[in-house]
């Protein structure tokens, strides 16, 4: 699992340097275009090399609860990211996410009267499970959320290019994914909570200190707390996953990994999204209560404290993930044999 963390981190987190470089050099549209050739090559080695390992069982795929799936993921999303503009007491917006929310809720009680469910949400009824995917969830929007958020502030009031934001960005990216299979290793040796807890512990200092930027910070300081960052998520997001899917029993392995590879992307998707509309709610309400004209001074303060509520937010979701990280036990699955645990002891 730590090595599988090392594609999975190792991805998303350089993916601002990458975007700095390629926006600065060719223009945003490259960002898409680059894309293209990496899509192509990944289909036709996934129809070449790619083979099924597991027992296919192809069960009866439910359409009403796609509909309801995407439906309530989508417009959660959507709803959140839309809130930037709008507003959170906007009767649109909270449409949209009540909604949303009535759709997951119907699909969830849908999934568990199926014979064959789409996805097996009975997982959650796993202690460690819930507590593992919830704080893996929280720090995917934490992480996310801060490659799109200190971008634009680096951008912004700190005034350097996308391409020089985004290699102040790469020695925590590099570490970030580099450290995912030591984080495995160390994971073996001394079990989950000696990573986890201090990991968030950790993670609620960075985002006290990132909830107190100012442009007269010195760069070298964001540097190394965008390290520490970097290497509290990594100590933290693939122990999580990996001890919250040691507690499942072997026939729900594949729910457990799809809702898993599921929350991810949403997380991610729903971190930037509540914290781009928290920042940008931040930063409307103090030109509004601005009596002076609106210089490029003024504009740079609005958007630094936006950037302060924004990580408010998420000094709060640390602190319920420090919480979680001191429930979580190491994990072992209900029919895993018990001789083999002894002797791996």
């Amino acid at each position: 699992m730590g090595t599988f963390g090392l594609v999975i981190m190792f991805a998303p987190a350089i993916g601002p340097t990458l975007s700095g470089v390629i926006v600065d050099l060719l223009g945003w549209r490259w960002l898409f275009i680059t894309v293209i050739p990496f899509a192509a090559f990944s289909i036709l080695f996934a129809m070449k090399f790619l083979q099924n390992v597991g027992e296919v069982t192809r069960p009866k795929v439910d359409i009403l609860s796609i509909i309801l799936s995407s439906i309530g993921i989508g417009g959660i999303v959507y709803g959140f990211s839309s809130a930037g503009e709008a507003g959170f007491q906007s009767i649109r917006i909270l449409s949209i996410i009540i909604i949303s929310l009535l759709s997951l809720a119907v699909f969830v009680l849908r999934q568990l009267k199926l014979e064959e469910p789409l996805l097996d949400v009975r997982v959650f009824k796993y202690k460690n499970y819930a507590l593992g995917v919830s704080l893996f969830v929280i720090v995917v929007m934490a992480m996310f959320a801060s490659e799109i958020v200190m971008p634009m502030y680096l951008q912004g009031p700190l005034g350097y290019s996308a391409k020089l934001a985004g290699l102040l960005l790469l020695p925590g990216a590099l570490l970030n994914g580099l450290m995912s299979p030591v984080m495995g290793t160390l994971f073996d040796k001394f079990g989950p909570r000696k990573l986890m807890i201090p990991g968030t512990l950790v993670l609620v200092g960075v985002m006290v200190f990132f909830s107190n930027i100012s442009p007269s910070m010195h760069i070298w300081s964001f540097i190394l707390v965008y390290i520490i960052l970097m290497l509290s998520i990594s100590s933290i997001m693939m122990p999580a996953h990996t001890n919250a899917l040691n507690e499942l029993p072997k026939k729900l392995y594949p729910h457990g990994t799809a809702i898993g590879n599921t929350l991810q992307p949403i997380g991610g998707a729903l971190g930037v999204s509540v914290f781009v509309s928290i920042m940008s709610q931040g930063q409307s309400s103090y030109l509004a209560n601005q009596s002076v004209p609106i210089t490029e001074n003024v504009m740079n303060e609005a958007m630094t404290q936006g950037v302060h509520h924004a990580y408010w937010f998420a000094l709060a979701l640390c602190i319920g993930a420090f919480f979680i990280s001191l429930s979580i036990k190491k994990a072992v699955a209900p029919d895993f044999d018990q001789t083999e645990t002894d002797n791996d002891n």
